[in-house]
């Protein structure tokens, strides 16, 4: 899996580099940064401001445009519950790249779509809905052993946003928020880049 996130760095840095004008961009290697959230800060080459970005890539779904993304909530180690990578107040992340639709050619990937979301603006929208961390985690500890997608009242689940919940297809368990790409763009808290 390393292997092939490094490849896919590559790709990235070569879209940032030709594709951002008023952007510097410097990927981060060392692992304490990496685990804050950090895979590479964006530089604004006149105000001198940096933006962290996270980036998350769906490499098991190759080729496939994916309308969601999964925001991942909790998971489960030696049957304690975990904090999943979205409401982690440890990360410093101030954008995620959402990485979808990634091709491959040859064993190099030479396309793919970037999303950039806003997180801050994303967890107050959740907030602003009743989407707590506390309300979601809730929901998460009484679906713990159950596979499948759970309907959450705040949100329509054809066309916003779900649970899902791995149960007994992942040994840790995980539970993702599920959320509608185009949604999050019509809402503002995402902006496509390419």
């Amino acid at each position: 899996y390393l292997a092939k996130e490094q490849k896919l760095c590559k790709l990235l840095d070569r879209l940032y580099e030709t594709h951002l004008k008023t952007y510097t961009t410097k990927r981060i290697s060392d692992p304490a940064e990496q685990l804050s959230g950090t895979d590479v800060l964006f530089q604004h080459k006149y105000s001198k401001k940096y933006y962290r970005i996270d980036e998350k890539a769906q490499l098991d779904y190759l080729g496939k445009d994916l309308p969601t993304f999964a925001f991942e909530l909790c998971y489960y180690k030696t049957d304690a519950m975990k904090k999943g990578w979205l409401f982690d107040s440890l990360k410093k992340t101030d954008f995620y790249a959402l990485i979808t639709n990634i091709t491959l050619k040859n064993q190099d990937y030479c396309s793919c779509c970037i999303r950039f979301v806003n997180r801050k603006k994303l967890v107050k929208w959740l907030e602003h809905l009743g989407l707590s961390e506390h309300s979601l985690n809730e929901t998460a500890i009484a679906h713990k052993d159950f596979t499948g997608k759970v309907e959450l009242k705040q949100l329509n689940m054809r066309h916003e946003g779900y649970l899902y919940c791995s149960g007994k297809r992942k040994a840790e368990k995980p539970v993702n928020l599920i959320l509608y790409l185009d949604m999050l763009e019509h809402l503002g808290i995402a902006k496509r880049f390419i």
